[in-house]
């Protein structure tokens, strides 16, 4: 009977130390999302141009280079501009919420991760493929190439209080439901991916289209 408990006992040890052996091996998830909050940009309107006054501060929370982001930003506001040391400046005048929303569209396209949510990524190239991996989660995703339309080029009119039916794409970190429209990105509250929707446009702001369901 004695024997019988030591030799329990022993196993129940011996069963102690593998479990603790096993939980120091796996890897700590790491909540990533909650650690991560973009500042807000700095803008200010100086004559007939914009000043992005922190641009280096966000390029440096996004963790990229920042003629991509540039190049981006100047792109989604149809305009021209530089950088001057820690600053972006833009000829035209645009708002602070404008240049807001097109930081935010670059967060979810090319710094979060579509599986984990986290901002901990780089970008690689796969051949001609441009890829967002995530070194939180190892999930890899490709980044859809934005070709530059001709001037000749028939872009679809989008209108604020327009319907259209639309293809749910992905799922942003906010969790609304993307789609794409030739150069339009759709912002939905509505995501199960893969499902079309019928959605009207409620505000514009470049090529950022953002959106309610229509009954």
């Amino acid at each position: 009977m004695k024997g019988d408990l030591k030799m329990e006992t022993a196993n129940h040890e011996a069963y102690v130390v593998l479990l603790d052996r096993a939980l120091e091996q796996t890897p700590r998830v790491v909540d990533t999302t909650a650690r991560f909050t973009m500042p807000e940009p700095s803008i200010f309107i100086e004559g007939k141009t914009t000043v992005f006054d922190n641009f280096g501060t966000i390029v440096d929370y996004l963790n990229r280079d920042p003629d991509h982001i540039m190049k981006f930003l100047l792109r989604e506001l149809g305009t021209a501009g530089k950088i001057e040391g820690s600053r972006a400046i833009f000829q035209g005048k645009f708002s602070k919420i404008n240049i807001k929303n097109i930081l935010d569209a670059y967060l979810e396209e090319y710094v979060i991760c579509s599986e984990c949510g986290g901002p901990d990524t780089h970008l690689i190239k796969n051949g001609r493929i441009m890829m967002l991996k995530c070194d939180a989660c190892g999930a890899h995703r490709s980044i859809l190439k934005r070709s530059k339309p001709k001037k000749d080029d028939k872009a679809p009119l989008i209108e604020v209080g327009g319907v259209y039916e639309l293809r749910i794409e992905d799922v942003g970190r906010k969790g609304d439901g993307i789609a794409r429209m030739d150069k339009y990105i759709f912002y939905i509250p509505y995501n199960k991916k893969g499902e079309v929707v019928k959605v009207r446009v409620k505000k514009i702001s470049g090529t950022l289209v953002f959106t309610e369901l229509a009954v």
